[in-house]
């Protein structure tokens, strides 16, 4: 491990960033006549966050018109936010994103695609109590987000250059992600890939699991998504008419399959002949665990020989919510199914470990 400290001390007075406030519950306070909670006026920011002014760099902020729910999140939003990182990207040193957190690892994973060649970092981060609150965790994430935003080393190269989610003292690989509670402070984790930097007195950061840029190549930002794609969570008594209407989805053109553990599924005739069906119609089903931690191995038993053997695609250890945001992004590029399958079998950003 090459865990590496830097102080905060270290940080470049003229640096900038920019933070985008989507929604969510850090950007909320409780009205005190009524005790609900609503969206503030993030240019009033500091009034909240007065640890703001602390910080040795600028901080420019903008936001939706209408800040949503991150349960109402969608591609279209999604290219918002890409459209506002290009369009500001020669301006700032880096990014930050404040999001809700319940899709916010779909958000990471989907713009870990859509911002290809990062030498920036573009971090998502949150809070499970809003900001005016005095428990809040948002103050702390929004601070620590802000810092690895404009951290560099001596040379000036951004220390992160990819989509992240910064959540409860951990920087994670955005499409590794996942929210796993809806209460406590550390709503995320990354199971099968390990932590970027960890928060502390100092920030370590682990550089060389950090993903780089290509040298001589400049970022590029993409916006073509294709949302005809379905999840099917396998579930004991799943029946054949339910599995039907699913792949007879009209324009239907990709399936996460969350499997049993190492990616096991019924080996009853019928269920091997409906997804067989699918493949047979052109859907690409990609093969993902619902277990948190772990990877599919579609060798192992005898079930996921079958699966294999009918054309299933192994999803190896990818997160459900990256399987769809990566669907989405090939098809949206208007790649046919042999190409989709071909580039579901390597790792475009990191998002899985191909074995």
């Amino acid at each position: 491990m090459s865990f590496v400290s830097y102080g905060y001390n270290m940080l470049d007075n003229n640096a900038s960033v920019l933070l985008i406030y989507t929604g969510g519950t850090i950007g909320m306070v409780e009205d005190p006549e009524t005790g609900m909670l609503r969206t503030y006026d993030f240019d009033h920011l500091k009034e909240y966050v007065p640890e703001l002014s602390r910080l040795k760099f600028h901080i420019d902020s903008v936001h939706f018109s209408e800040p949503i729910d991150s349960s109402d999140m969608s591609p279209e939003k999604w290219k918002k936010i890409v459209w506002l990182i290009e369009d500001n990207y020669s301006q700032y040193d880096g990014f930050v994103i404040l999001h809700g957190t319940d899709t916010m690892a779909y958000s990471a994973s989907a713009l870990s695609f859509m911002l290809e060649n990062l030498d920036k970092p573009v971090i998502l981060t949150g809070s499970q109590l809003p900001i005016g609150k005095i428990r809040t965790d948002g103050k702390e994430n929004l601070i620590t987000a802000l810092e690895i935003a404009v951290d560099k080393d001596p040379e000036g190269n951004a220390f992160v250059t990819e989509v992240c989610i910064f959540f409860q003292n951990f920087l994670m690989r955005g499409n590794r992600t996942t929210k796993i509670n809806a209460a406590n402070f550390k709503a995320f984790n990354s199971f099968n890939f390990p932590i970027l930097a960890e928060a502390g007195t100092h920030i370590r950061y682990r550089h060389d699991l950090i993903h780089h840029p290509l040298p001589n190549s400049k970022p590029k930002f993409h916006y073509a998504l294709d949302s005809n794609i379905a999840i099917i969570k396998l579930f004991p008594g799943i029946s054949a008419s339910v599995l039907k209407a699913m792949i007879e989805i009209p324009h239907l053109k990709g399936i996460v399959l969350e499997t049993y553990g190492s990616g096991n599924a019924p080996g009853k005739k019928w269920f091997l002949d409906i997804i067989e069906e699918a493949v047979n119609k052109g859907i690409v089903v990609v093969n993902v665990s619902q277990c948190a931690s772990g990877s599919v191995n579609m060798q192992r038993y005898e079930s996921g020989i079958a699966l294999k053997h009918i054309g299933v695609l192994s999803g190896y250890d990818i997160t459900t919510e990256a399987a769809v945001a990566k669907l989405m992004f090939l098809f949206g590029h208007g790649l046919d199914r042999r190409e989709v399958k071909t580039s579901m079998k390597v790792a475009l950003v990191g998002e899985a470990t191909i074995e």
